[in-house]
């Protein structure tokens, strides 16, 4: 014979979530918008990579500004120490600064390895604009795509890439 076991029911009381507003930071979103007018002309696209950072640079013939993700590249790379310098390296070696207007589309990665893909999108296609450039561009190492990426973990590792084994007996 089997016994009936009671169900007991427990009720719990409801815990509000919501902070008091006194308490509460006050959070305010600074996001400015930019209207970017890139040219309707054509365009060079070259595609820069860095760690697993993917870069579409394209260029555009006549004068303009920057653009990283529909952004300033000077608000977009403003947390990078001497990203100004590193983004309009290209230009400057190749004296082409002020000559294009540039559009990069950026993902995968950090801040620091999608900068470098700008630079290596950036020089790529300032060779197919004008490919006397590039000796300038190899000699100050920034057509060579930098393949050093985060080592993979291994399994039975404890979760980490050099971790050793652990040893089940003891």
């Amino acid at each position: 014979m089997a016994l009936k076991m009671a169900k007991k029911k427990i009720i719990k009381p409801k815990i509000s979530k919501r902070i008091p507003t006194k308490l509460a930071p006050q959070v305010k979103q600074t996001e400015t918008v930019v209207n970017i007018a890139l040219p309707s002309s054509d365009y060079i696209e070259a595609v820069g990579r860095r760690k697993v950072a993917t870069a579409r640079v394209r260029i555009y013939t006549k004068p303009g500004e920057f653009y990283v993700n529909q952004k300033l590249a000077s608000e977009y790379f403003g947390q990078v120490p001497n990203s100004k310098q590193l983004y309009t390296k290209p230009l400057s070696l190749t004296d082409t600064n002020g000559q294009f207007t540039i559009s990069a589309q950026v993902n995968g990665s950090g801040m620091n390895a999608q900068l470098d893909a700008v630079v290596h999108g950036l020089s790529r296609a300032i060779i197919k604009f004008n490919p006397e450039l590039r000796i300038l561009l190899k000699q100050a190492g920034l057509l060579t795509r930098d393949d050093r990426m985060k080592e993979t973990r291994k399994i039975g590792m404890g979760g980490k890439a050099r971790r050793k084994r652990q040893s089940p007996r003891r």
